[in-house]
């Protein structure tokens, strides 16, 4: 059993800031909606508005965080073990066995998970953000009394930002199930929190599941982390 350390200090804290702006924001976005009530409208808009900022904010930093820090690299899509990722959330933790893919500093991610986070980061919040930007300012005045946006519908745009919504909902129902495969039903969650994980140390490993290098960070304090 190894310890490494998986998730850094700021990529725990953006990881849970921004979960806990994405539910912040689905809660009042379905009280927009009149789906629930608990702020009442004028609050859950103005709150809503307010937690988009802040959610925009936090991911202008993420951005940057990510490439001055070369982490964008666990981003890189591959094929390699894909087969083997697929088989073994479809049979093989049923039957326990171990995990198939190898977590390294550049290794976070499995196949399957790269390609997952690649859609929710290029595609599902891109969706989401340009629709709302785009619903906040329709029709917004601006200093020199021209207005910004208004060929497109307002209806259409609402449309697109709800759609982005239910999709990032889902994204996050799923997230929350697999945050339940790793070897213990919690050990992905501790990581989060704690920035480490255990490991068991496999002595029969195939040299093609080794991580290209670096290898895996063995890291016994938080010392240096960012």
């Amino acid at each position: 059993m190894k310890k490494i350390k998986k998730y850094k200090r700021f990529e725990r804290f953006w990881h849970w800031g921004q979960a806990a702006l994405i539910l912040f924001l689905a809660v009042t976005g379905f009280e927009v909606h009149d789906s629930i009530h608990i702020f009442g409208f004028e609050k859950a808009v103005m709150f809503h508005r307010y937690a988009a900022y802040a959610l925009l904010l936090l991911i202008g930093l993420a951005i940057f965080w990510h490439f001055t820090t070369d982490e964008w690299r666990n981003y890189i899509p591959t094929l390699k073990n894909i087969r083997a990722q697929l088989r073994y959330y479809t049979v093989g933790m049923f039957r326990n066995e171990p995990h198939p893919t190898l977590h390294g500093r550049w290794q976070k991610l499995n196949p399957l998970q790269i390609f997952t986070y690649l859609a929710f980061k290029i595609l599902i919040v891109p969706i989401v953000v340009l629709s709302g930007l785009l619903y906040m300012f329709h029709k917004t005045i601006n200093a020199n009394d021209v207005v910004i946006i208004s060929d497109i519908d307002l209806s259409v745009i609402a449309a697109w930002h709800t759609f982005g919504a239910f999709i990032l909902v889902a994204f996050i129902i799923l997230h929350v199930y697999m945050t339940t495969t790793g070897d213990r039903p919690t050990s992905n969650i501790r990581a989060m929190v704690t920035g480490y994980e255990e490991l068991e140390t496999k002595s029969d490993e195939s040299e093609d599941e080794t991580p290209s290098e670096p290898k895996a960070e063995v890291i016994a304090t938080e010392g240096g982390e960012l």
